[in-house]
């Protein structure tokens, strides 16, 4: 994904003839000359602007100091800027928060208060990062992982748990938060944020749709569908692909031969980047600039992230039938919240009353779940027949009047 303002040291043509119109072969796609001027304004080729840069964008060192940044993984126009300190320090409140709220929830299932959690233990940078790149009227629709993302996006954090729960399949109006429910099936999200992007240009709005998904998703044929038809259409979507290594148990290694999960997007037409996703300052940088770019040219483009999860794949999972211990050591050496921490604390910006502050307000958020979740909910199943459409059908209304009559004699006898 091609960012930033600095040229290339050789500029690109002014046209390419392989995206010229006049060129042999079927009628070229409009969207190649949007490429091309693209490209163009950033001074490269449109290879180097639809190519992820050489290497990974990485701005912390695993032990938390800023790199070189010749190290950095940058090249012409694949540049970024540090985020402002205070974008910095909100992240960093996030992931205490997340990383908090992740242990707890993990407790609660050992308790029985929720029937599975799946933990983003080790991955709460990505999900920071995609709540924070988003303005206001953005949409941004997460996995069933993505929680973090969820709370972080303002959502009350018992609103997001009720599914874990089994109360509901959501627990809070989507339309409010510009964010979309949860989704437990794979890749389904694709297709829902491409069609609301769709809709929203249709509707001349100004609004920019980050889809989440994991590394196993690019597997389904939804993930095609997705991508190709955000590409045609020139819809303003980040596919953000958080690459944690595993499809529950199956690795990268089985599921793609690509360089990355980056190089795939050259393939449908849109530009792709990589970036460290234990680097809480390099995924809000590439994050931000990507959905600036989604919003400024109306066109998507693919970021992935790698990563890690430090927990199994949920509660029910075995994780050491798969990976071996060691692995999960070398990753907790890359801990994006103590990166951020040690970073943070070198520029002077987090001091003990601020990690004081931010410690006490997720303690707050961890106590109020655990009382949420050790009241017994008041569930009403007429409940069931509310939402299944705007306007109940004869049927609905036929069976609600049966299990009403049915609840009303149970409670009789």
């Amino acid at each position: 994904m091609t960012h930033g303002t600095a040229a290339a040291s050789e500029a690109a043509p002014a046209e390419d003839p392989r995206f010229s119109a006049e060129a042999p072969g079927h009628e070229k796609a409009e969207q190649a000359a949007h490429i091309l001027e693209a490209s163009s304004s950033f001074g490269i080729t449109p290879e180097q602007y639809m190519l992820p840069a050489r290497r990974q964008i990485r701005m912390l060192s695993p032990e938390g100091t800023l790199i070189p940044e010749t190290e950095q993984g940058t090249s012409p126009g694949h540049e970024y800027p540090i985020p402002e300190d205070d974008a910095l320090l909100a992240a960093y409140e996030a992931l205490v928060v997340g990383r908090r709220v992740n242990d707890q929830n993990y407790a609660l299932v050992r308790q029985g208060r929720l029937a599975v959690y799946p933990s983003s233990h080790g991955q709460e940078a990505c999900q920071v990062g995609a709540a924070l790149a988003l303005d206001r009227g953005d949409w941004m629709f997460p996995t069933y992982r993505d929680t973090v993302a969820t709370l972080t996006r303002g959502v009350d954090p018992l609103e997001v748990m009720v599914s874990f729960r089994g109360d509901w399949h959501c627990g809070y109006d989507p339309h409010q938060y510009r964010t979309s429910a949860l989704s437990t099936p794979l890749t389904t999200q694709l297709l829902h944020a491409v069609g609301v992007a769709h809709a929203a240009k249709l509707r001349g709005e100004d609004t920019v749709v980050l889809a989440m998904c994991g590394d196993g998703a690019t597997s389904e044929g939804d993930f095609h569908e997705a991508l190709n038809f955000a590409a045609v259409f020139e819809v303003p979507v980040v596919f953000f692909v958080q690459n944690n290594g595993y499809a529950i148990s199956v690795p990268l290694s089985h599921q793609t031969a690509a360089p990355s999960l980056a190089h795939k997007a050259i393939g449908y037409g849109m530009a792709g980047e990589q970036v460290d996703g234990n680097d809480m300052v390099a995924v809000l940088a590439t994050l931000r600039r990507a959905v600036d770019l989604a919003r400024e040219h109306s066109m998507p483009l693919l970021l992935e992230a790698t990563t890690y999860r430090m927990q199994a794949h949920t509660n029910a999972d075995d994780d050491t039938r798969y990976r071996d211990a060691d692995e999960v050591e070398q990753w907790k050496k890359r801990d994006p919240l103590q990166r951020m921490k040690t970073f943070l604390t070198g520029k002077g910006v987090l001091d003990e009353a601020v990690e004081s502050r931010i410690t006490e307000k997720a303690e707050e958020v961890a106590a109020s779940l655990r009382q949420a979740m050790t009241t017994e909910p008041e569930m009403d199943p007429l409940e069931i027949f509310d939402h299944v459409y705007s306007a109940p059908t004869a049927q609905l209304r036929e069976q609600r009047a049966l299990l009403a009559d049915e609840l009303e004699r149970s409670q009789e006898d």
